[in-house]
């Protein structure tokens, strides 16, 4: 399997193309905000939520601008 392949077809039972590189790393601001819930809910305390949310690249350092993910 390769990474970013979709294994779902549409209506007309076609497999969609292959995402490009450029696909892969698009991040929706509702996925960034579902994976910070799961990490959250998975976090031993507010040490170890800050520091894989970081490591994720969940948050974002300045608050002007998105997280790394969602760039």
């Amino acid at each position: 399997m390769t990474i970013g392949a979709r294994r779902t077809t549409d209506d007309t039972g076609s497999i969609p193309a292959p995402r490009n590189a450029a696909d892969a790393f698009k991040v929706s601001d509702e996925q960034v905000q579902r994976a910070r819930l799961v990490v959250a809910e998975n976090s031993a305390d507010s040490a170890d939520l800050r520091e894989l949310l970081d490591m994720l690249g969940l948050i974002s350092g300045n608050p002007d601008q998105p997280p790394p993910v969602a760039r």
